[in-house]
């Protein structure tokens, strides 16, 4: 793909999210795309810019999944919170490209380890370019975004984006670890997911309170992040039994047939007969899995009351990232309309399982 090529594709995606957001006023992410529309096309100006390289395959595979349409919450975080308490616009805007960086490399990471064959609607890069070529690219990108630290001249900075790099990296093998382990239990699972999931939104909130070198500010932000990362991703574990292709951007029962043990069939096991955990054991432990057992997994979930349960806890999680971002407003009330958009964030990713 050619330069010109990339920065149409990103200037197409930024357009669609505006448009996107006109007609879909009652969603607060698509308020927050079109409030931070010029925002975020400084954002994709950074990241087109960064991701340049003379070795033509790294910007090619990189904006094959950077423009394919994802829903880009972690960089719109970092440029919302960072409008809310009046930290450095420009500052926020690297940073944001810093994000979206490292939650590239991740997905492109996952999709070697899971073997996946869809993200975000299209075939998986790997499928497309290669294991190993999507491996070192996801190491570029990984690499980008630390130079792209060391620009804020901010040690504070780079511990936060730094500590949150590592931390994914251990709930990544952690998972791996734990996939197919009947042994897993809540503990290890929000380990899990906390990790790989919510250390990221939290970093990307918390990092405008660095800018601000307000610790009380910081704090609240990473708290607001962390909540609402956890609940997205309890979201997404409910979705991949309860949702159809289109609107999970992934293939449905990916989670089962990876053998993840997530909220849903924690639930399940809680009260599961003997029958039961013998089905778990022959597909999630044993790898044992036919045509129909898909279906089977997901009358179990329901019979168990597994969704309902699952939609709860994300609810439980995304209450808390509200009351964290109350704690913001009464220190800083410039920006109500903003507060407004957050404030309704956290419910807004859980009403993706109404």
């Amino acid at each position: 793909m050619s330069q010109r090529n990339e920065t149409q594709a990103l200037d197409e995606q930024s357009n669609a999210s505006k448009t996107k957001a006109t007609d879909m006023s009652s969603s607060p992410l698509e308020q927050l795309m079109t409030y931070l529309h010029d925002d975020m096309q400084a954002v994709n100006d950074t990241i087109l810019s960064e991701m340049h390289s003379d070795v033509p395959l790294i910007p090619q595979l990189a904006s094959y999944l950077i423009a394919s349409g994802g829903k880009r919450i972690r960089p719109l975080l970092t440029l919302a919170t960072a409008r809310l308490v009046d930290a450095d616009i420009k500052q926020a805007t690297l940073l944001a490209a810093t994000v979206e960086f490292i939650h590239t490399a991740t997905l492109l990471h996952d999709d070697v380890v899971d073997e996946s064959q869809e993200r975000r609607g299209q075939k998986a890069a790997n499928l497309v370019f290669g294991n190993q070529e999507t491996v070192l690219v996801g190491d570029f990108l990984f690499s980008r975004a630390f130079q792209l630290m060391v620009k804020t001249n901010s040690v504070e900075i780079l511990r936060i984006l730094s500590n949150a790099s590592s931390v994914i990296a251990e709930g990544e093998v952690l998972q791996l670890q734990y996939q197919g382990d009947m042994s897993i239990n809540w503990n290890v699972y929000k380990t899990i997911i906390g990790a790989k999931t919510a250390s990221l939104f939290a970093a990307s909130c918390e990092v405008n309170g660095a800018i601000l070198k307000d610790k009380d500010i910081q704090k609240s932000l990473s708290e607001y992040g962390y909540n609402l990362g956890m609940a997205f991703q309890i979201a997404d574990d409910t979705l991949d039994y309860d949702a159809n292709q289109e609107q999970l951007g992934k293939t449905v029962g990916d989670d089962f047939r990876e053998g993840k043990i997530t909220a849903p069939i924690l639930f399940a096991l809680q009260n599961a007969s003997d029958d039961e955990k013998a089905f778990w054991t022959r597909t999630l432990v044993e790898h044992n899995i036919n045509d129909q057992d898909l279906k089977t997994a997901q009358d179990l979930i329901l019979k168990h009351k597994g969704l309902e349960q699952s939609k709860q806890l994300a609810r439980e999680y995304a209450q808390k990232s509200s009351q964290s971002i109350h704690k913001i407003i009464q220190k800083n009330d410039n920006n109500r309309e903003l507060f407004d958009m957050l404030c309704v964030m956290p419910e807004y990713v859980v009403s993706r399982l109404a």
